[in-house]
């Protein structure tokens, strides 16, 4: 290969990551990149693994690329090897004792899942967190043995974990400490919606439960007891307690960590040449005016293709509007893009609701500008893009117009 090629370094192969390799080789055919990560799987559709543990899919189906592929593309993929430390001074990224030069390097490390904090559960041979490729296969194991699940946690993995428990004909319960799921960004009565579509799927849900302990009999969690008192049998426990991001490698090269790694609407840090996307990026919205991180499929993907032309040296700005949407369980969907109370205090929000349709709709302004939409309901997606292209124009509404843009349809 020519000496004077561009080399590039990925540390993290999710779809951030490998969009990114994709994308540099397409700009600069003569260039080198090596992409790390520490799974034995090449990319897979991590949106894909509650349907395989639904039993939905099968793990062929949630692979999106082989070895071949990497091959045909010159991508050196590294398979279970983790990047030990980079040096930003020289730009080198080291793996194993060995040194990977990078003109330009991309940390796209997602986040792990918190472990359970109550007694028992170290070391535990049931308890479960539901991030990856493996975790899926294990809990889908023990779910073929299992009679009765539990739940904890109030966030999107706790969903899905109760889901697809409910799913497998397994006795489910869902324990939350907060009021309602998604408790920061849903009102009482989308969490109520929720509930519903939850308890008619069968799924025992406990709110303002938080789990005091874990009973064990050789080695393996047979009951959990709440801080209400409620004493649950288990035979399969499953954990959405929050991500902490990866950010390890970056100890040392000066890069800014704060909920994620910082960086500018580029996706490039305070350090130059060091970039970073997907989960781990605390990246600047000039839409929303603000930085903040979004985990999502979409975003991760977007973020892939700007990082990788400004790593080339290019310069394009992130201005997607960020989205994910979720089927709740069998009857309910929830689509929310642009910002929620989630992520700024002090929007302002006017809301439509249909019980009888199961249609939720609620439009966040921030300075009486449409900064976000949730909506809830199989077929209230309309008027999306019309949302999308108000959200990105910055167009100032006055109060008295809100509420017509509750009826807002295609157009």
């Amino acid at each position: 290969m020519d000496e004077r090629a561009r080399k590039y370094v990925i540390v993290g192969n999710g779809f951030a990551g490998t969009t990114c390799a994709e994308q540099l080789r397409k700009a600069d055919p003569a260039c080198s990149i090596a992409l790390f990560t520490d799974e034995p799987y090449p990319l897979y559709n991590r949106i894909a693994l509650p349907p395989m543990l639904r039993k939905q899919v099968t793990e062929a189906k949630v692979i999106m690329r082989d070895a071949a592929w990497h091959e045909k593309l010159a991508i050196d993929l590294h398979l279970s090897t983790r990047i030990d430390r980079i040096d930003a001074a020289e730009r080198v990224a080291y793996a194993g004792g060995r040194g990977f030069p990078y003109d330009a390097l991309l940390v796209a490390t997602g986040g792990r899942p918190n472990p359970s904090p109550s007694p028992g559960a170290e070391g535990a041979h049931n308890v479960y967190n539901f991030q990856y490729m493996d975790d899926t296969k294990a809990i889908s194991e023990q779910l073929e043995q299992s009679k009765v699940a539990v739940a904890v946690g109030g966030s999107f993995i706790a969903y899905e974990l109760a889901e697809a428990f409910a799913s497998r004909g397994v006795e489910t319960h869902w324990v939350l400490r907060g009021p309602r799921f998604l408790r920061r960004m849903l009102d009482e009565i989308a969490g109520e919606m929720v509930d519903d579509a939850a308890r008619d799927e069968g799924v025992h849900v406990h709110y303002g439960e938080e789990v005091e302990r874990l009973e064990r009999s050789n080695g393996v969690v047979t009951k959990v007891v709440t801080t209400g008192g409620l004493e649950i049998p288990c035979d399969c426990l499953g954990i959405g307690l929050g991500l902490t991001i990866n950010t390890e490698v970056l100890d040392g090269t000066g890069v800014e960590v704060r909920t994620g790694i910082v960086c500018d609407d580029r996706l490039e840090t305070n350090v130059k040449g060091i970039f970073a996307g997907g989960d781990a990026a605390e990246f600047y919205d000039p839409t929303a005016e603000m930085h903040y991180r979004m985990g999502t499929w979409n975003n991760a993907g977007a973020h892939g293709k700007v990082a990788a032309i400004n790593m080339a040296g290019g310069d394009q700005r992130y201005h997607d509007v960020p989205e994910y949407s979720s089927q709740l369980f069998s009857a309910q969907t929830i689509t929310q893009f642009g910002i929620s109370p989630e992520y700024r205090e002090g929007l302002e929000m006017v809301r439509k609701i249909d019980r009888e349709k199961g249609h939720y709709r609620a439009l966040f302004f921030w300075q009486n500008r449409l900064a976000g939409v949730l909506m809830i309901g199989k077929g209230n997606r309309a008027g999306k893009r019309k949302y999308v292209e108000a959200i990105k124009s910055k167009v100032a509404f006055a109060p008295s117009e809100w509420e017509s843009l509750l009826g807002w349809t295609a157009g």
